[in-house]
């Protein structure tokens, strides 16, 4: 199963707002074992989003999709969302009950009546309309629920809203309910070593040689101007703890033998 995310809003693609969302999906993944294969930037375009969306469906992925799912003239998820299914958008029967609990709350708070047939409450209900058949995910935040709609497969695509607040622990609960079969606690392992004046292109054959020869992968990270290492080339390989070692070790050996200088070794 891959995992993906695509991040909807002008203001990001604007620099309005900074996107948190990308550092923490990785980071709530990684907790469990799983890592992120890509991520998307959509700007508010009906059309783009519907065929970004059109993409997941059919992906076989499973899917986080960050923003847009409010009610105002520029969110337009949810209606994409139904689009690129070929689905009628309807009210939710467990979206509305938790949107009139928010709005009666916050009549509540502001000590005034409860007015279901204001227009404003009205409008409200709008964010409880999502494609045909798609579940809820519960929003601890102000109940105001995301959705999830299945995909081709075993994939799905799982909106939440923008707001960091919400939509994080809305991302934790749908893991965690849907997930815990793929979750991958400790069989993945990452080493690496510090080469010092490499470069990549006279270790690539070295690579080439190790991932033939072990099941990892092998990875390069050059740096020109770290303030500790200076100019260098992390190189490393990941993959099973049992294979790592082993691959590792070829790999040091493979350098010794090329006569460069080796700095720190990072275990991830």
């Amino acid at each position: 199963m891959n995992f993906g995310v695509i991040i909807i809003g002008d203001e990001i693609l604007s620099g309005k707002r900074a996107d948190k969302h990308l550092e923490k999906a990785i980071e709530l993944l990684g907790a469990r074992g799983l890592s992120l294969a890509y991520a998307d930037y959509v700007g508010d375009d009906p059309e783009r989003i519907t065929a970004t969306l059109e993409r997941a469906f059919t992906s076989g992925d499973t899917v986080f999709s960050f923003g847009g799912i409010g009610a105002t003239p520029d969110d337009h998820t949810r209606q994409c969302a139904a689009r690129a299914l070929g689905l009628p958008l309807e009210l939710h029967p467990q979206a509305e009950v938790l949107i009139r609990e928010r709005m009666q709350d916050i009549a509540r708070e502001k000590g005034v009546p409860f007015e279901p047939g204001r227009d404003d409450n009205v409008h409200r209900l709008n964010m409880g309309m999502f494609p045909s058949g798609c579940q809820i995910i519960p929003n601890p935040y102000n109940k105001i629920p995301g959705f999830s709609c299945a995909g081709r497969g075993d994939g799905a695509v799982h909106f939440v809203p923008g707001f960091p607040v919400m939509a994080w622990p809305m991302v934790e609960w749908v893991l965690e309910q849907r997930y815990t079969h793929l979750f991958a606690h400790d069989i993945w392992l990452e080493k690496s070593v510090v080469v010092f004046g490499g470069m990549e292109a006279t270790m690539t054959p070295l690579m080439q040689q190790i991932e033939a020869q072990f099941a990892v992968k092998v990875f390069s990270l050059p740096s020109v101007d770290h303030p500790e290492y200076g100019r260098h080339v992390e190189l490393g390989v990941k993959g099973a703890p049992e294979v790592v070692a082993g691959a590792f070790d070829a790999m040091k050996q493979g350098l010794v033998q090329m006569q460069l200088e080796l700095g720190p070794e990072l275990v991830r």
